[in-house]
């Protein structure tokens, strides 16, 4: 049960990752027509935020089961 919460999880923050990382004017930073490799970035860059925030998520959960523990 554990692992499937952690890939929602981390699913959810790769795809959160990606809402906020679309208000983003990338045609500011990249040539015109070059469509695909924006796209391509756009999906690089969600994936490691996404996983980075879902690794944060994930230990913070953690931690905390771990404080419940302690102070039994």
């Amino acid at each position: 049960m554990e692992s499937l919460v952690n890939i929602l999880i981390s699913l959810g923050s790769i795809v959160f990752c990606w809402w906020i990382l679309t208000g983003v004017r990338w045609d500011v930073l990249i040539r015109p027509n070059r469509v695909m490799q924006a796209r391509l970035l756009l999906s690089v860059i969600s994936i490691v935020l996404g996983h980075g925030l879902a690794s944060f998520v994930i230990d913070y959960l953690g931690w905390s089961r771990l404080v419940g523990t302690l102070l039994r």
